[in-house]
């Protein structure tokens, strides 16, 4: 009888991995059902879908979801909250959108358009502002393509020995549950920790060192938004993207230093912590690793790419829990905007809304009550994903039958 492979030996155990993990669940009681995510509204509750943005870059996000649907099987069906469309049906109706707004309509012919074509589903079908925003960005930071004093930490590829594993397929109890981890020579267990990569060399011989970089509170924030740009030492730009994680959960540091009392509530932004970081060196390593996550990137190429593989748009593109809300959809926001001066500081924050297109999802963007907003890379970027906590709209438009 041939000897078996390591890979199929730990292939052959996941079916007992489910049952110990279904014989777990069985001793505990049914969690009950939940109400559906997103509920229609009455189009006596439509918003004004008044957009603060120019429709090019619309155009361009819209685009960037039609390449993805393309992909799919046109009868493959998307889900908004009770109610499923087939791929095919909302792609077309998002074509007819694009067109339209191409055109350059009049506000009132535009909402006139989206109460004939398409309806509105929002959180619980809940009026008012039921969603946090917050916003992310593409850092740009310093490196080098060899380690050196002045560039010693690394920034690592995907580690050849990380699995992650879909439940899916094994019972309804998993559905949408994945598990990530590696494979010892004799069982299967949770990946590294960020502790544990960072102090006792456990990607050595596993993972790749894309290139280096000189603050490693830069690259904890380049691993929180996902993707960003390396200058390099020669001038030379390389652009990193998400890859995996090692699947531990997120954990915010930010918080974590509100519940400490080192940073007040109110002041609470990714500036605040950095300032904090720059003002107390000497308590930077524990900090970071209170977050035990740790991402894992790639070479990429003309900007970051969302979770459902294409090219965000700043601006137009959002991340939502992808659990529970249509991937790739397009949708409409009502929230806050800072308003910057010539100083760079923020002066005021403002009112705005704007269509937008569900196209990524993140580590700390868990739960129907979250969305996050990509808003590019330049100054004003980083500024806004620093500091948006505001309260808002969210609202999916789906195909009329």
């Amino acid at each position: 009888m041939p000897r078996r492979t390591r890979k199929e030996i730990f292939l052959s155990l996941i079916p007992l991995m489910i049952l110990a993990l279904w014989g777990c669940a069985g001793r505990t009681a049914p969690k009950p059902a939940e109400a559906p995510m997103l509920k229609p509204i009455s189009s006596f509750s439509y918003p004004k879908f008044e957009d603060d943005m120019a429709m090019d870059g619309l155009s361009h996000a819209i685009e960037q979801s039609l390449c993805y649907y393309r992909k799919l099987d046109p009868e493959q069906r998307i889900a908004f909250g009770e109610n499923t469309f087939p791929v095919g049906e909302v792609l077309n109706a998002m074509a007819e959108f694009s067109a339209f707004v191409a055109a350059r309509p009049s506000p009132e012919c535009l909402r006139e358009f989206i109460h004939q074509r398409f309806r509105l589903y929002q959180i619980g079908g809940a009026d008012g502002e039921s969603v946090k925003f917050t916003g992310y960005y593409e850092p740009v930071i310093k490196g080098a393509l060899a380690s050196s004093d002045a560039y010693p930490h690394p920034i690592y590829g995907k580690p050849r020995d990380l699995v992650t594993v879909d439940l899916s397929g094994f019972s309804e109890e998993f559905q949408g549950k994945r598990i990530t981890g590696r494979w010892t020579g004799e069982t299967f267990v949770p990946y590294h920790d960020r502790i544990a990569i960072e102090t006792t060399g456990a990607l050595e011989g596993y993972a790749d060192i894309l290139a280096w970089t000189d603050d490693p509170v830069d690259l904890f924030f380049l691993q929180i938004q996902g993707s960003g740009k390396l200058i390099l030492e020669d001038g030379g730009i390389l652009r990193l993207q998400y890859a995996a994680s090692n699947g531990k959960p997120y954990r915010s540091i930010g918080k974590w230093l509100v519940e400490q009392g080192r940073i007040e509530k109110e002041r609470m932004s990714m500036q605040a912590i950095r300032e904090y970081l720059a003002a107390h060196p000497q308590e930077r390593e524990d900090i970071l690793r209170v977050n035990p996550s740790y991402v894992f990137f790639e070479a990429g190429e003309n900007g970051p790419k969302g979770a459902i593989g294409v090219a965000l748009t700043p601006g137009r593109s959002i991340a939502t829990d992808s659990r529970l809300f249509p991937k790739g959809a397009l949708a409409f926001i009502m929230t806050r905007k800072p308003l910057i001066d010539a100083k760079g500081e923020i002066c005021e924050w403002r009112d705005f809304s704007r269509f937008v297109v569900n196209q990524d999802t993140g580590g700390a963007i868990r739960g129907p009550s979250r969305a996050d907003i990509f808003w590019g890379s330049d100054d004003y970027a980083k500024i806004a994903a620093g500091h948006l906590q505001h309260m808002g709209a969210l609202y999916f438009l789906a195909p009329v039958r």
